[in-house]
C-alpha cells in the first residue's frame, strides 16, 4: 500500500448511529477487513440528528450510514460503501473474485437484504411502539405481515444452510454480513429466535456468526 492510500484511509469518515443495523453492516465489514483508521461519528436518530442541516448535505433522504471521502465526497447506501471499501482494500475478499462468483454472492446479497431485512425493517417500523416517530403513520396490520413474509424467507434460508455452509456458498461474504445483522435486528426487537421457530441450521448459523469477531462490537 503506498502513503497516499494510507492516508486517504485515515482521512475517511464513516457516519454510524448506534443500535442502527445498517451502519452495523458497514462496521461489520470494515472489521472483517481489518482496515483502520477510518474515524466515526455518531449520528443520533433518537435525537433527530440525521434530520439536521448539516446532515441532510451528507445525506439528503437522512439514511445512515455515509462514508465520507477525503476529497469531501460523500457516499450513501451500505452496499455501495463496502464496494468502495472492497476496492480499498480487495483482501480478504467479501464481493467475489471475478465476475461469476460476484455475481452469485450479490444475488445471495440482495435476497438477503430485500427480503430478509426488508421484512425485518418493515414489521419493525410498523409494529413497535418505539420506532413509531420514524414511521407515521404506523400501519400495524402491514407491519404484522411483513412480520409472516420474514419467516417464509428465514425458512427459505434455513434449508439453503442445510445445503451450504454459508449463506452465498462455501465461503463466508458480504451476504452473511447482510443476513446476520438483519437476524441480529429482529433478535432485538421482535424477539426472533430462529431454533426456536424450527429453523435449527438458520440459528446454529447465526450464532457460529455472533463468535466472529467483528460482529460483537
Amino acid at each position: 500500500m503506498s502513503d497516499d492510500d494510507e492516508q486517504k484511509r485515515k482521512r475517511m469518515k464513516l457516519y454510524v448511529s448506534p443500535r442502527a443495523p445498517n451502519p452495523r453492516r458497514v462496521q461489520m465489514f470494515i472489521a472483517e477487513k481489518g482496515l483502520e483508521g477510518i474515524e466515526e461519528e455518531v449520528v443520533e436518530i433518537g435525537r433527530d440528528e440525521h434530520k439536521s442541516p448539516a446532515y441532510l448535505e451528507k445525506s439528503p433522504f437522512a439514511k445512515l450510514p455515509v462514508l465520507e471521502l477525503d476529497d469531501g465526497r460523500v457516499l450513501g447506501e451500505t452496499r455501495a460503501i463496502c464496494t468502495f471499501l472492497e476496492g480499498v482494500q480487495p483482501e480478504p475478499n467479501l464481493m467475489g473474485r471475478d465476475f461469476e462468483e460476484r455475481a452469485f454472492i450479490e444475488m445471495a446479497d440482495r435476497r438477503a437484504e430485500l427480503y430478509l431485512f426488508g421484512t425485518i425493517a418493515n414489521c419493525i417500523r410498523h409494529t413497535h411502539p418505539g420506532l413509531a416517530p420514524l414511521e407515521q403513520p404506523q400501519f400495524a396490520d402491514f407491519g404484522r405481515s411483513q412480520g409472516e413474509k420474514m419467516r417464509d424467507v428465514a425458512r427459505w434460508f434455513d434449508a439453503e444452510l442445510g445445503r451450504q455452509p454459508y449463506v452465498a456458498g462455501e465461503r463466508f461474504t458480504i451476504a452473511d454480513i447482510t443476513a446476520f445483522c438483519a437476524l441480529e435486528f429482529a433478535r432485538g426487537l421482535m424477539r426472533f429466535r430462529p431454533g426456536q421457530e424450527g429453523m435449527p441450521r438458520l440459528q446454529a448459523w447465526r450464532d457460529r456468526l455472533a463468535e466472529r469477531p467483528s460482529a460483537q462490537r
